[in-house]
């Protein structure tokens, strides 16, 4: 099967994503190449500047002071549509690409497992396409791609929605890789991260124990204490952490430093902020319990998500009008051997129809149970979100498979049909301002009656997360 045509006689600007193929699909496999974790892409920013420039962008740098956050704007006027863009890769999933098991790639420490490359990639090019629809229709608008760094484990939107990176918008639009494509109804946890510290009394195990103070007992003590939280949490609430810091490796040693970076989630800012309390009560009991001094640092947090059901629906009549690209059979024999090999067993998978871009219907919203600095732009203003089947189904974003799928063909084509899908929502905002008020107006009644309250602090300053 051939990739049929999928730019609709409604929507000529969005031939320019066909047209930029090539250049889209480099910058995708550029962003997977050279993957870099949460304030540290350095490479992937300048790359995608570089590139936004040439495309006739007026770039701004350095945004809200975040050195790898950065914009590209065309037009003038209202309405002021935002693009978001992700870039950033996780930590541990240095995997090689269309393997059909666990490759690591020697001198890597991290891979593209949530798929930013197509992400970003997509986003320039809807960005480029709304700014095609601009120039020839001589509309008056603004469309600004934002480059948002961090979004796993550093919260790169929300530290930029507290400063009033996203202020000026009227609405913003987005997508995110997966293994089905539908617009987004599903609701984000809000979430809080942070650093827990015990400090100790080192001594030697065995000839002197009564003089030591265990900053690592403190720490288990915490972790157990936290195990007992979870049965007095509401059911979608989490927390997670990982230890890293035990002070040392000695057995013999009482240690007199540990550490763990803690992960807390719930279904609202508020809820989160109580949780968090709760879980620094244990954290002082157990220094208490141990004799040792205790201190934290709040390192970022995200917001839940607001959903607009005047852009869902905008955003879903738009993926009725304009076709999903078909599989080629090399793209169902890549995804069937996947789906046998190395996502045998994984919930979902469907070795016989792996490939499933068939847009769902509508849902209605319900709880999830991540979290997306995405919910931060939501609070500013409606915001819309599509999900596009970029990975073979069973496959779990954050995992070496996705990773592996990443530079594939198939992954290239979905995210240049996200590009589409984002490009022609935002032009019908732009068409039809009467649609995108009654979106405004929907989200001041769901975010009243506070409006947005930044969940990070203003005196926390982003982090990169290799250095925690």
């Amino acid at each position: 099967m051939s990739e049929q045509n999928t730019v609709p006689e409604k929507h000529p600007y969005l031939s320019v994503i066909d047209e930029k193929a090539d250049m889209l699909d480099a910058l995708g496999d550029y962003l997977w190449d050279n993957a870099e974790t949460a304030f540290e892409e350095f490479k992937s920013a300048a790359y995608m500047v570089d590139l936004l420039k040439k495309e006739g962008f007026e770039v701004e740098e350095n945004l809200t002071g975040i050195p790898t956050a950065f914009s590209g704007r065309f037009g003038h006027g209202k309405p002021v549509i935002g693009i978001l863009g992700e870039f950033d890769a996780l930590s541990g999933l240095q995997q090689e690409a269309e393997a059909f098991e666990k490759k690591p790639i020697p001198g890597k420490v991290c891979g593209q497992g949530c798929g930013h490359n197509l992400f970003g990639m997509a986003s320039v090019g809807a960005a480029i396409s709304i700014k095609k629809y601009l120039e020839e229709s001589k509309s008056e608008g603004t469309v600004i791609f934002f480059g948002t760094p961090a979004e796993e484990g550093g919260s790169g939107k929300s530290f930029m929605a507290r400063d009033g990176a996203f202020d000026e918008l009227d609405a913003a639009v987005t997508w995110h890789p997966a293994a089905t494509t539908n617009v987004k109804t599903n609701l984000s946890l809000a979430n809080y991260q942070v650093v827990y510290r015990f400090d100790g009394v080192p001594s030697h195990a065995g000839g002197k124990p009564e003089a030591g103070r265990s900053a690592l007992d403190a720490l288990e003590l915490m972790n157990v204490g936290v195990q007992f939280l979870r049965e007095h949490m509401t059911d979608h609430c989490r927390v997670h952490y990982a230890i890293t810091d035990t002070g040392g490796y000695s057995p013999n040693v009482v240690q007199g430093h540990a550490e763990a970076i803690y992960l807390i989630r719930a279904p609202k800012n508020q809820e989160v902020k109580e949780l968090y309390e709760r879980v620094n009560k244990i954290a002082a009991g157990a220094a208490l319990m141990t004799e040792t001094k205790e201190s934290h640092e709040f390192i970022k947090a995200c917001s839940n998500t607001v959903i607009n059901n005047v852009l869902v629906h905008v955003m879903y009549s738009r993926m009725e009008e304009i076709p999903v690209p078909v599989p080629t059979e090399e793209d169902l024999e890549f995804a069937k051997k996947l789906s046998k090999t190395g996502l045998a067993g994984m919930p979902g998978v469907d070795p016989e129809n792996p490939l499933h871009p068939e847009v769902r219907p509508l849902a209605p919203s319900d709880q999830q149970h991540g979290s997306t600095d995405v919910g931060d732009v939501s609070w500013v203003c409606p915001t819309v979100q599509l999900n596009a089947a970029t990975w073979a189904v069973g496959t779990a974003a954050h995992s070496w498979q996705a990773v592996s799928q990443g530079k594939r063909p198939w992954a290239h084509k979905m995210a240049r049909y996200a590009a589409k899908i984002m490009a022609a929502t935002a032009v019908e905002l732009i068409k039809y301002p009467e649609v995108l008020e009654d979106a405004k107006k929907e989200h001041l009644e769901n975010v009243a009656p506070t409006g947005y309250e930044p969940p990070i602090p203003a005196d926390v300053k982003p982090k990169a997360i290799s250095k925690l």
